[in-house]
């Protein structure tokens, strides 16, 4: 067979990605239908700047979970066929079997993998890691950041020296040390997780409590049934079997998370919850004198009741656009480990590996690294663009 023509290879594209057009389409239809019931995120859609950055955004995070159904991808991103090595985009497969899509859309890499499902798998990795890992890094930040807003004195003291010290570490080195296997054969990558993974449980315990603490009939069940699911999860997380953490069996083990994914999930949760810590005091130190804290002060209002339902709701505008922003940075660490081979397995299809792999040849073969380092580019600006959008219309909330 002939390779294909770029306008064949482009049009083959559009194809495979049908699920994420209709996807799109059927968003953008119910968001612009019902905008103006659904609050910020609704008037998302008068910002021009805004919608671009969400439809980036939303690309990709629909491209990732298509993607782990394996609904776009032509080929297994592991399998190699080895006439492939390297071929440039639109060649066609020798001996293609039945079944088999008779293309590699974007190429075969130095390993003669298929560049196009690659790239799409390497989407569902930053589509599971970046943005849950970000929300537990607000958990912790926002957790210690109030109180020490709010309280002041030494409390604000001791936690503010703890965020400097690991702040002003370089971060790229700070993550290289926690990925290399020596840290992670000591077993400190599983006890930070013991620690971090728990300030999701304390921050939902309180809000809870704080919130129906004068109706004890419903705050009870309530506490229970939630952080008991919680706690579940939490052991779940942090259970590794065949260590010393192994503390559920299989039986009721939710999930396992591959030593590599922990480190890393990990890695990203400690070194971004301290500049969240630092956004979210320095947003609790200015609000705490408004006059609706003080009208809440004065009707015996207790602290956490203050700070989670008070405070922390007007610093909504600004956590939002940081939330964005920071989800962003954090797909730029998880490609710069996968670049230099850190956390993730080798093999792994996500874009700072498959950037790794195609640049030793990049003077020859531009394809194999330039696939998804455009990938990486456009999700980030993506995200920066949405961050700007949410910025002008919570300036105007």
């Amino acid at each position: 067979m002939e390779p294909l023509s770029w306008f064949e290879i482009i049009t083959r594209v559009l194809i495979q990605f049908m699920p994420v057009w209709v996807s799109l389409i059927s968003l953008f239809t119910l968001s612009f239908v019902y905008k103006r019931r659904l609050g910020l995120y609704g008037k998302l859609f008068d910002s021009t700047i805004g919608m671009i950055g969400f439809a980036l955004v939303m690309f990709w995070v629909f491209t990732g979970i298509f993607g782990a159904f394996d609904l776009i991808i032509t080929h297994d991103p592991l399998s190699q066929v080895s006439s492939m090595k390297n071929k440039p985009p639109g060649t066609a497969i020798m001996g293609v079997e039945d079944g088999q899509y008779p293309y590699y859309l974007f190429g075969g890499d130095n390993l003669a993998r298929d560049v196009f499902s690659r790239m799409v798998k390497g989407a569902w990795v930053v589509v599971q890691i970046a943005p849950l890992a970000t929300v537990f890094a607000f958990m912790v930040g926002i957790t210690l950041g109030l109180p020490a807003g709010y309280y002041g004195g030494r409390l604000d003291t001791f936690l503010s020296f703890l965020a400097n010290l690991i702040l002003a570490f370089p971060v790229i080195l700070l993550f290289y040390l926690l990925v290399t296997p020596e840290i992670v054969d000591t077993g400190i990558p599983n006890y930070m997780a013991m620690v971090l993974f728990i300030f999701p449980i304390i921050f939902v315990g309180v809000l809870l409590n704080s919130r129906y603490r004068t109706q004890p009939k419903v705050r009870t069940p309530l506490l229970i049934g939630v952080l008991g699911v919680m706690g579940w999860l939490y052991l779940s997380l942090i259970s590794q079997p065949g260590t010393a953490l192994t503390v559920l069996p299989d039986a009721v083990d939710l999930f396992n998370l591959q030593g590599g994914i922990l480190v890393v999930f990990v890695s990203v949760v400690f070194v971004n919850s301290p500049t969240v810590f630092r956004i979210v005091r320095g947003l609790a130190m200015d609000i705490k004198t408004r006059d609706y804290v003080a009208a809440a002060q004065t009707r015996g209002e207790r602290p956490w009741y203050i700070m989670l339902w008070e405070i922390l709701p007007n610093a909504r505008g600004p956590l939002i656009v940081d939330f964005c922003l920071r989800i962003g940075y954090t797909t730029i660490l998880l490609g710069t480990l996968g670049f230099f081979g850190l956390g993730l397995p080798p093999e792994s299809p996500d874009w700072g590996t498959t950037i790794n792999d195609g640049r030793r040849l990049l003077q020859i073969y531009l394809h194999p690294a330039m696939v998804p380092a455009f990938a990486l580019l456009s999700m980030v600006l993506g995200l920066n663009l949405l961050a700007d959008g949410l910025r002008e219309e919570s300036l105007r909330d």
